[in-house]
C-alpha cells in the first residue's frame, strides 16, 4: 500500500484536495443559497457559483502548491507568477464552472438532493471541473524543470 501511495502521491494527493475543493465550492454555494434565500436558478445560480468558486480557488492554490505538486518557487516575484498563472488557468476553467450548470439545468439536468436546487448540474461540473484543473496545473503552472524531476539520489547523466 505503502509503494502504490509513493509511485502515485500527486494524483492522489490531487484528488483528495480536488475533492476538498469541490466540498468547500458546494458548501459555500449551500450556505449562500439557504442564508440569503437564493434560488438555484438563473443569475441567482450564477452569482452564488461566482463568490463559490473564488473560496475554492484559494483553498486550492494553497493546497495545490505546499501539498500536491509541492512547489520550489521561492521568493516575491517566482510566488507571484505562479499563482498569476495558477489564478488564469482558473479564469478558464471558472468560467466553464459558471456557465455549464446553467446550460445543464436547462436541458433538464436540474434534479434536486437534500433540497440543493441544481446539484446535479453542479456535481457533473464539478467533475470536468477537476480534470482540467489537474491537467492544466501540471502541464502549465507546476511544471517542474529537467533538474527538478530526477529521481532524489540520482543525477543527470551530463553530471556524472
Amino acid at each position: 500500500m505503502k509503494e502504490l501511495y509513493k509511485k502515485h502521491k500527486e494524483i492522489i494527493l490531487y484528488v483528495f484536495f480536488g475533492g476538498l475543493t469541490t466540498v468547500i465550492n458546494f458548501l459555500i454555494a449551500f450556505v449562500i443559497q439557504k442564508g440569503f434565500g437564493l434560488s438555484g436558478k438563473g443569475t441567482e445560480f450564477a452569482v452564488t457559483n461566482t463568490i463559490a468558486w473564488f473560496g475554492a480557488v484559494a483553498f486550492a492554490y494553497i493546497t495545490s502548491h505546499i501539498f500536491v505538486f509541492e512547489s520550489k518557487a521561492k521568493g516575491t516575484k517566482a510566488i507571484a507568477a505562479e499563482a498569476f498563472k495558477f489564478v488564469g488557468s482558473r479564469i478558464f476553467t471558472g468560467i466553464i464552472e459558471m456557465l455549464l450548470p446553467s446550460g445543464l439545468v436547462a436541458i433538464g439536468i436540474d434534479g434536486d438532493f437534500l433540497s440543493f436546487e441544481g446539484f446535479w448540474a453542479k456535481a457533473i461540473t464539478g467533475i470536468i471541473v477537476i480534470i482540467l484543473n489537474y491537467v492544466l496545473s501540471k502541464l502549465f503552472v507546476f511544471r517542474k524543470k529537467a533538474q527538478e524531476q530526477v529521481p532524489a539520489g540520482e543525477e543527470q547523466a551530463e553530471n556524472v
